[in-house]
């Protein structure tokens, strides 16, 4: 377990019970929004093949330059 974690743990342990609730769903929040960030950055890595025939053209080269 790294310092941070310990000192994080440390810190959980002095809160009073109704704070660990809202410590919990904190760390829920952080996790569905790190998911929904991983999710995103698949979904546009999978469309990167699909989409290059648009974004690569010569019609559109003059706009690369900006």
């Amino acid at each position: 377990m790294s310092a941070i974690e310990q000192v994080l743990i440390e810190k959980i342990k002095k809160l009073p019970p109704q704070r660990l609730a809202e410590v919990e769903d904190f760390v829920d929040f952080l996790r569905t929004r790190e998911d929904e960030q991983r999710l995103a950055r698949a979904a546009a890595k999978v469309a990167e093949a699909s989409l290059a025939a648009v974004w690569n053209n010569d019609e559109d080269a003059a706009y690369d330059q900006m």
